[in-house]
């Protein structure tokens, strides 16, 4: 398998607006009022400079077709499968409604790999957002591109054990239910079609997941919002995440939260006490 060196430090430009419209269409869906001034929380930026493929450029998972032409930002990597697999944010100063926004994006490294999991490839992507001109948040993303599993594989995450989760050593918990409808709402504020949230048949029958996949951001924005509840809004300097399992739609997520030499550990639990992700933040 190629090592895709020759996309190292390619770049992408995007462009958008934080309108009002996008503003009220992200607190309804996480059934939040709008906030009191212009300054929007956290983790609206997963939701601006979205992927502007045309329908018909995309692949069978809903994703963009992978080439290596010059207008493919990504290379042709031949593994059908792509997850989120963490992030690593810096917040430098809040994304306001009404703000025009400028997104650049890089690849930083590709690195493939070869496991019990059979070949992978990672990927990392440093992307800028820009509000009038300012630098808002620098982010590194991490993707993994993987192999097809087989269609007879055992589905994913296994179905809940007798377990349960414990929140005692936490300082703050909220339980949350991600249903379906907040899995096409949030699908459709990120213009992300990937099926495996939506499509329950592929999800199951071409992914082997138990069902509609719960998206890695939408975990990630539930957590800033566990943060924000206790710190306030726009106060964190660093955030970062890592999924180690999939949350599947309708099952219990324990959103958790404790403070942790001078920072914050944050996770996220199925109701059996499986750690679906892992988070650190730390505080300006």
């Amino acid at each position: 398998m190629s090592d895709w060196q020759a996309w190292v430090g390619r770049e992408q430009r995007a462009a958008d607006r934080l309108d009002p419209a996008l503003a009220v269409r992200w607190c309804a869906t996480f059934d939040r009022d709008a906030p009191a001034g212009a300054a929007m929380p956290q983790g609206i930026h997963f939701c601006l400079c979205t992927p502007e493929a045309r329908t018909a450029q995309l692949g069978t998972d809903g994703h963009p077709i992978r080439d290596d032409s010059a207008a493919s930002f990504l290379p042709p990597i031949p593994l059908p499968r792509r997850m989120w697999a963490g992030s690593d944010i810096r917040f430098h100063a809040p994304l306001a409604i009404g703000a025009t926004i400028e997104r650049i994006s890089r690849i930083a490294a590709i690195t493939p790999k070869s496991g019990s999991r059979g070949d992978m490839v990672f990927v990392a992507i440093e992307h800028e957002t820009h509000a009038d001109g300012t630098l808002a948040v620098r982010e590194t993303q991490d993707l993994v591109f993987l192999d097809a599993v087989a269609p007879d594989a055992a589905l994913s995450p296994p179905a809940p054990g007798e377990g349960t989760f414990d929140p005692s050593a936490w300082d703050e918990h909220r339980t949350v239910h991600p249903a379906e409808p907040l899995l096409f709402r949030y699908s459709a504020l990120t213009f992300n079609s990937h099926r495996i949230h939506y499509d329950r048949p592929y999800a199951r029958e071409v992914e082997r997941y138990r069902g509609l996949v719960v998206h890695g951001p939408l975990t990630a924005s539930l957590l800033l919002q566990l943060a924000a509840r206790t710190h306030g809004e726009n106060r964190l300097a660093q955030f970062r995440f890592r999924g180690l399992s999939p949350a599947i739609a309708g099952e219990p997520l324990n959103l958790v939260m404790r403070a942790a030499d001078g920072a914050l550990e944050l996770a996220a639990f199925a109701g059996d006490g499986r750690n679906v992700t892992q988070a650190s933040a730390v505080l300006r």
